[in-house]
């Protein structure tokens, strides 16, 4: 077994203490903080939000009411090539996809992507379709309409 955890260590470093004087290993007796000013006071702060006095962006920004100002206004979900070729219906639109909780009802916009593969003849309608996931769903035999 190796001693070297159990030896005590020869010499020890202080940690340093601005604002603390002379004796505080950095600097003469403004101690790196310079002169005068709000920063060299001790307990300074200036909140994160403070923007020198211009009228700050909180109070710039439109006042919106009610609980629906904390969701996203549009949510795009992604949709695989592998999710399309579970879904049961013919015709694959946003409310079919709800409606086999495929994706959240809150969802506004959908976008397949490819990934995975797809065997069977699908129509899709009303989504955002990457080219690639278009070519394999061409390929197939299946339609997308806009």
């Amino acid at each position: 077994m190796s001693k070297l955890s159990s030896l005590i260590p020869a010499t020890t470093k202080q940690k340093r203490r601005p604002g603390r004087g002379i004796g505080s290993t950095k600097g003469g007796h403004t101690s790196g903080r310079g002169t005068k000013g709000q920063w060299a006071r001790q307990g300074a702060l200036v909140p994160l939000w403070f923007e020198g006095g211009q009228l700050p962006l909180v109070k710039r920004l439109p006042m919106l009411r009610g609980k629906g100002r904390l969701k996203p206004t549009t949510q795009v979900v992604t949709i695989t090539l592998a999710d399309l070729q579970k879904v049961q219906a013919e015709v694959v639109t946003i409310e079919t996809l709800k409606l086999e909780k495929m994706i959240p009802e809150t969802a506004t916009r959908v976008k397949v992507i490819a990934t995975g593969e797809i065997t069977k003849e699908v129509s899709v309608k009303g989504l955002a379709i990457t080219d690639t996931a278009r070519k394999q769903i061409e390929a197939v035999g299946g339609t997308i309409e806009n």
